[in-house]
């Protein structure tokens, strides 16, 4: 079956230029093939568009009529193509991002009017929740993952490290001591995360790939990495964090890192992932692009810690 859209083209070359041998070079077609298409229109139709003898070619009434509608239909299409093709090398459009809830609000949220001011015809939708979301079935263009990945098709850049560390209230230490080793954390009550990929609330992995399982407990987990740090600087506890949530208290001492005698994990990581495309739209580039070069070389929380 012949392609519709070619013979719309088709057949509005022959209009334009009065033969089908014509069209036939203007488009770098058989002669043949451009009868076909011609034909084919016709039989789909049920009417004749052009009238022909062995010396000329002319358009019917209906022709005409066809005609019309054909070149608004192919300049709607060419305007759609431009559209699209724009889209790829511009930044432009709606940008849907789908972020974990306090990386969003505390990290994500405050670099938008930067972002906005250098791309103004990018409109940014932000989902924030920490549910492992499907991009293409929930129509996100890109999300923010933390922590390790899992295997997945859809392609991913790392864009920061997620340092995580142990931490407590002066109070909490004051009051209970302050442990030395991973061994020591188990006579401290450890407020667990219940969201991990990696582990469970009531484990807490150390070691540079995470190797190293300790088992924790404690009278508090939560969902929401806010709400632990607000019960830790309470001084109910002690809290392995990520330092995107906990910078500004250690810098104010409101907070104290607790180094133990096992390193903290250095493969989780910050990175956005987006389905496969070869040449993924401007505006998914640009804002990755953007999110890289804003945290890197040293992320904004962790200057001045490291």
């Amino acid at each position: 079956m012949l392609d519709r859209l070619t013979s719309l083209e088709v057949f509005a070359k022959v209009a334009a230029n009065g033969s089908l041998s014509g069209a036939a070079r203007a488009m770098g077609l058989s002669q043949t093939m451009v009868t076909k298409h011609v034909a084919s229109l016709e039989l789909r139709l049920g009417v004749k568009l052009f009238h022909r003898t062995t010396r000329r070619l002319s358009i019917t009434e209906a022709g005409r009529l066809y005609l019309e509608s054909s070149e608004r239909i192919l300049a709607d299409m060419e305007t759609a193509d431009a559209a699209v093709a724009r889209e790829r090398v511009e930044p432009r459009g709606s940008l849907r991002v789908n972020v974990p809830v306090v990386f969003g609000t505390r990290q994500i949220a405050p670099l938008i009017a930067d972002f906005s001011e250098r791309h103004p015809e990018v409109t940014i939708e932000l989902g924030l929740n920490d549910r492992l979301v499907d991009l293409a079935e929930e129509g996100w263009d890109l999300a923010i993952r933390i922590g390790r990945l899992r295997d997945s098709s859809m392609v991913a850049r790392k864009l920061a490290p997620n340092r995580l560390i142990v931490c407590a209230a002066p109070s909490y230490l004051a009051k209970h001591g302050t442990p030395r080793s991973v061994a020591d954390l188990a006579a401290h009550n450890c407020l667990g995360y219940t969201l991990s990929q990696q582990a469970s609330a009531a484990e807490w992995l150390f070691g540079a790939d995470g190797e190293i399982r300790v088992q924790v407990s404690g009278n508090l987990r939560a969902n929401n990495g806010d709400a632990l740090r607000a019960a830790t600087l309470a001084g109910l506890g002690l809290a392995r964090q990520p330092t995107f949530i906990v910078a500004d208290d250690l810098r104010a001492g409101t907070l104290v890192a607790l180094p133990l005698d096992q390193p903290e994990m250095q493969s989780s990581a910050v990175h956005a992932v987006y389905l496969p495309d070869r040449r993924p739209p401007a505006k998914v580039r640009a804002f990755i692009d953007f999110l890289a070069a804003r945290f890197a070389p040293v992320t904004p929380w962790d200057r001045g810690l490291f």
